[in-house]
């Protein structure tokens, strides 16, 4: 398991120039609006993004390995009594994956997610969807 965070800045330049030096690593994937990197220590796969949304934290995850990592973090999520989505296949972040959603206790948003392949040429359907965990 990795943890993942995406953060949501205004000059996407400045924070790859800041987050490649705090990580010591170039970004393992780099669009018009979308940055990622894989760190190993510690270990995180870390995402930076303009648009939508305001500069600032967009959402915490947790990237697994399995299908059975998958679906046991699903139902801790499902059995924690917060707004949830259920685990769907979906095309995010010009990636492949089964992914489910949460609401945390300060409000904040969680997802849990396989990634299948990362090779897609654009962003997919799941920008939007984050959303109404309400």
């Amino acid at each position: 398991m990795k943890l993942h965070v995406s953060l949501k800045v205004d000059d996407l330049e400045q924070a790859v120039g800041f987050y490649s030096r705090l990580f010591k690593q170039d970004p393992a994937i780099r669009k018009e609006d979308y940055v990622k990197w894989e760190v190993a220590d510690p270990a995180v796969n870390f995402v930076v993004e303009t648009g939508g949304r305001h500069a600032g934290v967009d959402h915490f995850g947790i990237q697994v390995e399995s299908g059975t990592e998958l679906n046991a973090l699903a139902d801790r999520m499902r059995d924690s009594g917060q707004p949830y989505l259920d685990v769907e296949p979906t095309t995010c972040c010009f990636a492949k994956m089964d992914k489910a959603w949460v609401r945390g206790m300060a409000g904040e948003r969680w997802e849990v997610f396989l990634t299948h392949s990362q090779d897609e040429p654009e962003y997919g359907e799941d920008r939007d969807v984050l959303l109404d965990l309400d």
